[in-house]
């Protein structure tokens, strides 16, 4: 007779842990998507060419610009940051010209790297260790440029691997105390609908943008916003591309050419989605709760802060970003930190880029998010730094509650 074995025998037991609920990750994009904007993008393919997913598109068009504060123009293009980096820089620009990056981490460098592709001119203004774009120095380079080579400054306004903050608007009155005509270029991909951006008013040229952060749509669109001197610049472009061109957008007797080709369609109802609930609830409400959230990270940071612990990356706090947050370790190793966060705590957390990789971890807090989510996050990462016996300061869960209980209405 066969031997009958338990249900029980037939099983290997996994080890306990404590991540078996929905698990988050807290990492600065892709951020969490809506589970609104997930279910818009599930539907068939419509008619691409008539009808009603021509007419929403042409609506989304007409809206994007307000996103960036400008009355200029918006281009939505099928690609990541990096893509839309190309798409500013080939409508703009001629080959052997100069650009200047202002570096403050990762991502301007990255822009920079990619201009010196197309065979551009680049030169890096470097800032101050773990600070922001100093506006002095950008006045001070741009004032030596007497014959004005420089045509296009590039910066970020955050940089998602230090989590700088750089004053978008200073660094204009920079470039016009120097009297430089060059196009200011932002890239705004990592601070757009969470913290206060204003095209036209701080005077920005080109802006650059992703779907995948602050918008709350799956990563896959890329866009540029330009005003009327980019596009004086794009009429003596020689960089322009059949794809990336903003006249062959803008002219197409088609509206399929607004795309270049075929739209995104799946993308595209999320990016309806998306900007209806960031109507709903408000753009300035927006960049007042990721202020909360932001606040409430960097009260954890302060609190558990002590010597060969956690500090935040960037020395001044005026400086901090509101929808990143860039932790330095010390004597902490990020990598174990993150495992058991991740293995035990169901939390995924940011990896360090670059140079800093073994020395940090990142926080997103940015989209769609919510009390428990962050302060959750929060928890997690004190608990994880308790099991390790690592060193901290105080309790930064009830420094960043009580961020969070300012803001809250009774």
């Amino acid at each position: 007779m066969p031997q009958e074995h338990s249900t029980a025998n037939r099983i290997t037991l996994a080890p306990m842990t404590l991540a078996r609920g929905r698990h988050l990750v807290s990492i600065p994009g892709p951020s969490v998507i809506p589970d609104r904007v997930l279910s818009a993008m599930h539907r068939a393919m419509p008619n691409i060419y008539e009808g009603a997913l021509v007419e929403m598109s042409k609506g989304i068009l007409a809206e994007i610009p307000s996103l960036a504060r400008t009355e200029g123009h918006g281009f939505i293009a099928i690609t990541n940051g990096h893509g839309a980096w190309d798409m500013a820089l080939s409508n703009t620009l001629s080959k052997g010209e100069t650009v200047l990056v202002l570096e403050s981490g990762h991502f301007a460098p990255g822009w920079g790297n990619q201009a010196a592709m197309m065979g551009l001119n680049v030169e890096t203004l470097n800032a101050r260790p773990r600070r922001a774009v100093d506006p002095a120095a950008v006045e001070e380079r741009l004032r030596q440029d007497t014959e004005h080579m420089i045509k296009a400054i590039l910066v970020v306004q955050v940089d998602t691997a230090t989590s700088v903050w750089n004053d978008i608007a200073a660094i204009r009155k920079a470039i016009d105390a120097a009297g430089h005509p060059a196009l200011y270029m932002v890239d705004c991909i990592a601070s757009l609908a969470c913290m206060p951006y204003e095209m036209d008013e701080w005077g920005v040229d080109v802006t650059v943008g992703g779907s995948q952060k602050g918008l709350m749509v799956p990563p896959g669109l890329g866009f540029t916003w330009a005003n009327e001197n980019a596009m004086a610049a794009h009429e003596k472009a020689d960089l322009r591309t059949s794809y990336w061109d903003w006249t062959k957008r803008l002219s197409g007797d088609s509206h399929y050419w607004r795309y270049a080709g075929t739209p995104p369609i799946s993308h595209l109802y999320a990016l309806r989605e998306a900007l209806d609930m960031i109507a709903e609830e408000g753009m300035e409400n927006i960049w007042a709760r990721h202020a909360v959230f932001g606040g409430a990270v960097r009260a954890a940071i302060e609190a558990w802060r002590a010597p060969g612990g956690l500090e935040c990356a960037m020395l001044e706090p005026a400086e901090r970003s509101n929808s990143v947050t860039t932790v330095m370790t010390n004597d902490i190793n990020p990598k174990h930190l993150r495992a058991v966060c991740e293995d035990e705590g169901g939390l995924t957390l940011g990896i360090g880029l670059g140079e800093s990789e073994d020395k940090v971890f990142r926080i997103g807090h940015m989209g769609h998010l919510s009390p428990p989510m962050v302060l959750g996050t929060l928890a997690t990462i004190e608990a994880a730094l308790t099991a390790m016996g690592a060193p901290m300061g105080g309790s930064g869960i009830a420094a960043a509650s009580a961020r969070a209980a300012q803001a809250m209405k009774a």
